[in-house]
């Protein structure tokens, strides 16, 4: 009996989701709640288990076709189908179709699956009518890649020039195979010069959506303060083995700003509300959106009640966050909400940036490479650890002279630690 594979709620108000990838092919099996396939939606990614143990008969939507809540993308039978009809005395029609497709018995176990193809070269593999078996893979983690593909297409080619005949007349010649896709030109240069079409993700497009709006929506300015990072970075050095011994994680900077964060919001409310209109919401809770880069881009997860939280549960946060990032594994309620972000570029390189707010919050607090620096300290020109940090603010409700005060409140609790114990 054919089990249906249908596309799961993922969120409320998501109707239609993208199919990421199958960890599957027709014919393999997985067993009760394996993941069977990864689906994408505008605000986190999923993964569909097997509803029984069986085998994957039938694919209806493939990588990167779109797909609504509630449809069929699938197909499977329940039991070992493909060892059972191993058994059986084959029919005529059956013994035909054993010529062009391998048995049952014959296919790879998920654990000796080949390499992990991607969906470009996927799609590459399929026009060139090439297997993954001619393919040498270059990435990361023995992954395939398009430009392996095009080696190996290319290599194709060469070989079956040489016994290519030359046409008797300009009537035999053979018009290549058509494209689906420009994948290749030559410049006048003589120097191929290559496009890749890839249809944009549902995060990328939701990530797109939200950062128009936030400009259209919003009246944003950003204003800008240098921090002196010395008193933080000798605490983190006194402290670190320690701490990471005593709480199995390290002391980053991060849990310093959240908690910097909190401190100055409670000064600025302001900068912890939201416009719904004709009214101002002024929120008495503390939940910080961390800003990380996941693997299918850029995603806020959320520190609920931050004000509560101490700096190791701050540390271990995060971590954890970072992790399930960089696999996909964030749950969607995780990324909701938000009264307040903070956004470091400073990881990657950026010295100085103009962060966009996440709608509908006011503010956000973008952070930034730390370069030794010369600065003025008792008189004396000397070289500082420096930060420079940037907050963006919606002008409607933040004024001026509010985000310079809570841009100068971060500062002296950064500068000077003790202060977010004595909370002076």
């Amino acid at each position: 009996m054919a089990i249906e594979l249908k596309v799961p709620e993922v969120g409320e108000s998501i109707t239609e989701v993208q199919i990421a990838q199958w960890y599957k092919q027709v014919g393999q099996r997985a067993a009760k709640d394996e993941n069977l396939v990864e689906i994408e939606s505008d605000k986190a990614t999923v993964e569909l288990p097997s509803p029984v143990s069986g085998t994957l008969t039938q694919i209806l939507k493939q990588s990167g076709q779109p797909a609504r809540v509630g449809e069929v993308i699938g197909y499977m039978t329940e039991g070992a189908a493909g060892e059972d009809r191993m058994a059986q005395p084959q029919r005529p029609a059956e013994k035909a179709a054993a010529v062009t497709e391998p048995s049952a018995s014959k296919r790879k176990t998920p654990a000796a699956e080949g390499p992990r193809v991607m969906p470009s070269a996927e799609r590459l593999m399929a026009q060139e009518g090439i297997t993954v078996q001619e393919v040498e893979p270059s990435g990361p983690g023995g992954r395939v890649l398009k430009e392996d593909v095009q080696r190996a297409a290319d290599q194709h080619a060469a070989d079956q020039r040489p016994a290519a005949t030359a046409p008797s007349s300009s009537s035999e010649l053979i018009s290549p195979a058509p494209q689906v896709e420009p994948l290749r030109e030559i410049a006048p240069t003589g120097y191929p010069r290559e496009e890749e079409y890839v249809v944009m993700s549902p995060i990328r497009q939701r990530i797109a959506q939200r950062l128009v709006e936030a400009q259209h929506s919003a009246a944003l300015l950003t204003t800008f303060n240098e921090v002196d990072m010395g008193a933080v970075i000798e605490l983190r050095k006194r402290h670190r083995e320690q701490y990471e011994q005593h709480y199995g994680v390290k002391l980053g900077f991060m849990s310093f700003f959240v908690k910097a964060v909190v401190d100055a919001l409670k000064s600025v409310p302001q900068l912890n509300a939201e416009v719904r209109e004709p009214h101002i919401v002024y929120r008495n809770y503390y939940d910080i959106g961390i800003a990380v880069g996941g693997g299918k881009g850029l995603v806020v997860p959320i520190l609920r009640n931050a004000e509560f939280m101490s700096f190791a549960e701050i540390e271990q946060k995060i971590a954890d966050f970072a992790r399930r990032a960089a696999d996909n594994k964030l749950k969607l309620e995780e990324l909701q909400g938000g009264t307040f972000t903070i956004s470091n570029g400073g990881v990657y390189g950026s010295m100085l940036s103009t962060p966009i707010i996440n709608p509908p919050q006011s503010g956000i607090l973008g952070l930034h490479a730390i370069q030794d620096r010369p600065a003025a300290k008792d008189g004396q020109v000397v070289v500082r650890p420096m930060m420079y940090v940037a907050l963006t603010y919606d002008h409607r409700i933040v004024d001026g002279r509010d985000a310079v005060l809570f841009l100068k409140r971060i500062k002296d609790v950064i500068e000077e630690p003790s202060r977010m114990l004595l909370e002076i």
